[in-house]
């Protein structure tokens, strides 16, 4: 079984306010600069992340998990009920995750709505991109109730052509106080945490019901090649879900790119990551780990 943990539709790039949610294509320097610079920036080289494109893509996996996004201190707002509407679809194939920002009034009621009236069974959180601290009273709140509710929480990483995005509250290991807090709280930390990969592992080690995905770092073969390196050395691999970050990738091309990580360590002393680890990436049983099956 292949389960696709991260994945984003969007019905149009204004939805995404001052943020991307994955690797987009650079534009040049000076136009990089007045890019960032501008409040609403009207430069938007976004990849097609319309529903039909989405089901498309998702054909070769057996379960996809599709992501909501909510931030009001980017403007960005890709709405709960798109994600509702969409995994009405296909509902045994897709599963939907509610975008919820803990810094707006009523975010734990919104929790309690995506679960109970649009069938939701997750929720998409993103500190850095929401400006709170993870362990923010209100976002404690929010993870209390997702809790009580079965709900398992992605944590998002920041927006890389976001000027406002707040590194100092992407920090993993500041997760370690919600863990200890909510034992019982399934948690997906996407990117393996990228760039602090090493407190991602920590946690995955220390942390019964803390999980990563490995979107977004399959596009960069060396990171992506170190970390899981690390993941195998400190013995989390198993801990390690696999995402596309559609869009930005698919399905097909994420899996090629993971069993062709060894080929960095092709004719030097590196070590190499067993191939039934990455198979069992690829092959995880996600949903069970999640509580979501």
């Amino acid at each position: 079984m292949i389960v696709d943990c991260h994945s984003h539709v969007w019905q149009s790039p204004q939805q995404l306010g001052q943020m991307d949610l994955g690797e987009s294509p650079r534009p040049s320097r000076s136009f990089n600069q007045r890019f960032l610079a501008s409040p609403r920036p009207l430069w938007r080289d976004m990849p097609a992340a319309d529903l039909d494109h989405h089901w498309r893509n998702c054909a070769t996996v057996d379960h996809c998990i599709v992501l909501g996004f909510k931030s009001r201190f980017l403007k960005a707002d890709i709405p709960n009920s798109l994600i509702a509407d969409y995994i009405r679809r296909d509902p045994a194939k897709l599963i939907g995750f509610a975008g919820i920002d803990p810094t707006e009034p009523g975010a734990v009621a919104e929790v309690r709505q995506a679960k109970e009236e649009l069938k939701l069974s997750g929720v998409t959180l993103s500190p850095a991109n929401q400006d709170y601290h993870p362990s923010d009273s209100r976002a404690m709140a929010v993870y209390a109730q997702a809790e009580a509710l079965g709900m398992p929480v992605l944590i998002h990483p920041p927006s890389q052509l976001a000027q406002q995005s707040r590194m100092e509250y992407a920090r993993p290991y500041l997760l370690d106080e919600v863990a200890r807090t909510f034992p019982k709280l399934r948690m997906v930390i996407s990117q393996l945490g990228s760039p602090w990969v090493n407190e991602t592992l920590l946690l995955l080690a220390k942390h019964p019901h803390v999980y990563a995905d490995v979107s977004g770092l399959l596009a960069r073969p060396w990171q992506a090649y170190n970390a899981l390196v690390g993941a195998h050395e400190e013995q989390v691999i198993e801990k390690l879900l696999f995402g596309s970050d559609f869009p930005y990738s698919n399905a097909d091309d994420s899996i090629e790119a993971l069993y062709s990580l060894n080929q960095m360590a092709q004719g030097t002393n590196l070590p190499l990551i067993p191939r039934e680890a990455l198979r069992g990436i690829v092959e995880r049983e996600s949903l069970e780990l999640l509580g979501l099956r």
